[in-house]
């Protein structure tokens, strides 16, 4: 399987030749999913697999990248950050990578992707409410190469990020 690979930083996207999961790896996915703080050997058991079978598995696992930092899994809200917004960036392709250092050196930034299409870069924000989602506007309009931006709020999640009907499907073939 060929697939456009962003992670680990630097965040440059690169084609790459990553091998497929098989069934096995989808269910160690699927029960670390359905509890993350379960043990090995407890994941051992309830796949009826063992120990170390489960234990490489999951290095193997993480050497390819397959599991996120553990960030993703915190929610902005209670942190005091409870409105979200998708910023599009159009910049001067040319100070690209400068831009890249200068966004993640705003702490509201959580994520942002290259894009193709009519912008370049897709922005996802956090902020404490529009005054300050207006700030945070602000401090990426003043980056270097930036020339200009458009605001979405994000009213509400309709499908969040989800991983299990892809391993599903890994374990039906």
């Amino acid at each position: 399987m060929i697939i456009l690979h962003c992670w680990p930083p630097p965040y440059r996207a690169n084609l790459r030749i990553m091998p497929t999961l098989d069934g096995t790896d989808a269910r160690i996915l699927l029960a670390l999913m359905q509890d993350p703080r379960q043990t090995v050997v407890a994941m051992a058991t309830q796949l009826g697999l063992s120990r170390n079978t489960v234990q490489a598995r999951m290095a193997a696992l993480e050497k390819r990248h397959a599991f996120l930092p553990f960030d993703h899994r915190i929610n902005p809200g209670p942190l005091g950050y409870p409105l979200q917004a998708f910023i599009s960036v159009h910049v001067q392709q040319q100070k690209l990578g400068a831009l890249a250092t200068s966004l993640a050196a705003i702490p509201e930034v959580v994520e942002a992707h290259g894009l193709s299409g009519r912008a370049d870069l897709l922005v996802r924000v956090v902020s404490r409410g529009a005054e300050d989602l207006f700030r945070i506007n602000g401090k990426i309009l003043a980056c270097d190469g930036v020339e200009r931006t458009e605001t979405s709020l994000a009213m509400n999640e309709l499908v969040p990020f989800r991983m299990s009907p892809l391993l599903k499907r890994e374990l039906e073939k």
